[in-house]
């Protein structure tokens, strides 16, 4: 009768001590994903948002009349240090910090491998960051994609981008920018582009 007591008792002992052991090892995987909808709706913006009013840098060529300044002039090359500077310091708009946002913009690979681009600059014009100077740190957001899903694209897609937006300067060999976006969605751009 002993044998018939203790059967019944390895029947629940057995499921039990599975699901124990499941538990403990969810546990040990580090913590969940952060869930999108928790950080609140998702705001669409455009470039302009990413730049505080205040800040003008249009004056800086207020000191110098450019229609007198040749390519060969040394204040040629004065101007065009003070602007790198200018745009590589460009100031953020702080309270977009851990916000939602989606907005349009071009993709430029920051990978190696054509077609699979798992961090890109985002950027408001084409050309940006090869054909012609980089746009300034404020208009030039750094974007990864998660882990796994890389973008299937090229350079200057045409895309929207959604995720959460940090203001975390991020340094490359083509750009400095302001921005950091950690993309929940990637999706192609549909309808015409404006021309700056």
């Amino acid at each position: 009768m002993t044998h018939l007591k203790s059967r019944p008792m390895r029947l629940v002992f057995i499921p039990a001590l599975l699901l124990f052991t499941g538990l403990l090892l969810g546990c040990d995987r580090g913590p969940a994903p952060p869930d999108p909808s928790a950080a609140g709706p998702v705001q669409e913006i455009d470039w302009d948002a990413l730049i505080p009013a205040e800040w003008q840098p249009e004056t800086l060529l207020d000191d110098y009349d450019l229609d007198e300044i040749g390519d060969e002039d040394p204040r040629a090359v004065e101007v065009m240090e003070k602007l790198k500077t200018l745009w590589a310091e460009a100031p953020v708009v702080q309270a977009l910090d851990g916000q939602r946002v989606r907005l349009p913009g071009f993709v430029v690979p920051l990978d190696l491998e054509p077609g699979k681009i798992a961090e890109f600059l985002l950027v408001p014009y084409y050309g940006a960051c090869i054909h012609v100077p980089p746009p300034p740190a404020n208009q030039t957001i750094f974007v990864r994609m998660p882990e796994g899903q890389p973008l299937e694209g090229e350079m200057f897609d045409t895309v929207w981008v959604e995720g959460t937006m940090s203001v975390t300067p991020t340094t490359s060999d083509l750009a400095e920018a302001g921005y950091r976006i950690e993309a929940t969605r990637v999706e192609p751009y549909e309808g015409d582009v404006e021309p700056m």
